[in-house]
């Protein structure tokens, strides 16, 4: 399938958050976590596709006994703004009940997909519930829910790289940039 000519290479892109910078961030949220978990045992459940990268390096640099799980959500689709619709596409393989559970995400947005995830994994009775995510753009919310463990707070800007994707591009890019605004039209 030919790239759309709306696309742009990563290398055009302004790097927002380099790989060093990602992966200290990373580090220090793994270590708050393994603080506020001593001795316990908690589930990771990782958001496809977008989180899969940064779950990976998470879950690596917990120190305490960890497991994980992936849930899909649908809400963009191949374009560059949330539909607003949720739905889940894939649901947990393992219960939840009585685990302590972090929602690993991507990006915290508009808050749809996080309300909706924290509705429905709260349903299965865990032990608690937080939510870890890379990026958040509290501008953005649209439902008041905000994140127990962030990376880093953006601007209203559309990224790539680090797992976050346009239409299923640039998930492989190590570090996140800026993706330029799409001429009206295209």
């Amino acid at each position: 399938m030919p790239t759309p000519p709306d696309f742009v290479p990563a290398s055009q892109c302004e790097i927002l958050f380099s790989e060093q910078q990602i992966a200290e961030r990373v580090t220090a949220i793994g270590e708050e976590i393994s603080a506020d978990y001593k001795d316990q045992s908690i589930v990771l459940v990782g958001v496809l596709k977008g989180a899969a990268i940064f779950l990976a390096d998470l879950a690596r640099s917990i120190d305490v006994d960890n497991t994980f799980d992936f849930v899909a959500v649908s809400s963009y689709g191949k374009e560059k703004t949330s539909s607003g619709a949720v739905k889940l596409i894939k649901d947990l393989d393992v219960p939840i009940e009585g685990k302590h559970v972090i929602v690993v995400e991507d990006i915290l947005d508009t808050g749809l997909t996080l309300s909706y995830l924290r509705k429905l994994l709260l349903q299965h009775k865990p032990a608690s519930l937080k939510i870890a995510t890379c990026l958040d753009k509290p501008e953005r919310r649209l439902v008041p829910i905000e994140a127990d463990y962030v990376g880093f707070k953006i601007p209203n800007h559309f990224v790539i790289g680090y797992g976050m994707d346009y239409a299923e591009k640039y998930r492989n890019v190590r570090d996140i940039r800026l993706y330029p605004e799409i001429p009206t039209g295209h």
